[in-house]
């Protein structure tokens, strides 16, 4: 017996089957229930070696706002990501994505944006999980945001001084404005975020193309070409906006058979080779590496995989010197 489920793949979402044993498994494990896949081979990164916990940050509206955290362990200071979620919350997978850059040194933090209206992750009604999403707000998402960098600044194994931030889908379109917002940030890397109003997200919010201008740091934008809920005219408008706006340090990846979530390894639309390709690109971009420690013997695939020498991946990000005054 199998149950239908939708996934978002663009504006119009199908309806993809799935056996109920598997989906029991991924469910128990804690992946999105209205985006798994029968396919799925996910990604699973151990937490040997790392710290790995929930803990709740004081944000601006006085809620206590859930983050994942993983971490190295040891004393650090360790070079900062703030890992912005799916339309799906921190779930198993953005939890992984956190473990993955804990293992190449990095000490990574999840807010849970969603969770003040309800955890989207066990859902299956995609109708239910666009009303929670709808709810977070422009204001809200950058208030949590500064939650997390006021918070990650009171601890003694984070570095305040080398912070970046990532993030899928939505949360693509989250680091986009974030990086145009504070100037905390050294780097970004947004998979395949939207990017202007014809993409069809939330109303009302800054969108990436109008924020161009105001990018405090370069951002790495990675796109699929064939990404239904992305098109192609999006991406090419917002090339033009970063060179019309002088951001020559930003760049735009577009992948060629590559649709949406093509990172996603929960899903039907993960491209195990696109990941990797994505992933070293993201070093071509990154300042965050200056003093990066390896930690190659336990170094788990999918995130960023860095270069043969950490070091040369110090001079490509922004193309930048200096640090912006921070904010």
């Amino acid at each position: 017996m199998s149950v239908n489920l939708i996934r978002p793949e663009g504006p119009r979402p199908e309806d993809f089957k799935i056996s109920r044993r598997l989906l029991g498994g991924l469910l128990f494990a804690g992946y999105a229930t209205a985006a798994v896949s029968q396919s799925a081979e996910p990604v699973v990164t151990d937490a040997d070696g790392l710290v790995t916990e929930t803990v709740n940050l004081p944000a601006p509206d006085g809620f206590d706002l859930p983050a994942y955290v993983a971490r190295p362990e040891g004393e650090g200071p360790f070079p900062i990501v703030v890992v912005a979620s799916e339309i799906f919350g921190v779930h198993a997978y953005i939890q992984d994505v956190c473990r993955r850059l804990a293992r190449e040194g990095y000490a990574a933090i999840a807010p849970a944006f969603f969770v003040r209206v309800e955890d989207p992750a066990p859902l299956s009604d995609m109708a239910r999980v666009f009303e929670i999403v709808g709810a977070a707000g422009y204001e809200q998402v950058m208030g949590d945001v500064s939650a997390t960098l006021q918070w990650l600044g009171g601890q003694i194994w984070a570095d305040s001084e080398r912070v970046g931030i990532t993030g899928f889908c939505w949360g693509g379109k989250v680091v986009w404005q974030a990086v145009a917002r504070f100037a905390a940030f050294d780097a970004g890397v947004a998979w395949y975020g939207r990017l202007a109003p014809e993409d069809g997200a939330t109303a009302g919010a800054p969108w990436p193309v109008d924020l161009a201008g105001d990018l405090k740091a370069p951002v790495l934008g990675l796109y699929g070409e064939d990404d239904r809920g992305i098109p192609v005219a999006s991406v090419e408008a917002m090339r033009e906006a970063l060179t019309r706006e002088g951001q020559t340090a930003s760049e735009i990846v577009l992948y060629t058979g590559a649709g949406h979530a093509f990172h996603a390894d929960y899903r039907p639309s993960y491209q195990p080779k696109r990941r990797r390709t994505a992933g070293h690109a993201c070093w071509r971009t990154s300042r965050l590496t200056s003093r990066y420690q390896t930690l190659a013997s336990s170094r788990a695939p999918g995130s960023c995989e860095p270069p043969p020498d950490p070091r040369a991946a110090t001079t490509t990000m922004a193309g930048r010197t200096t640090r912006p005054n921070r904010a």
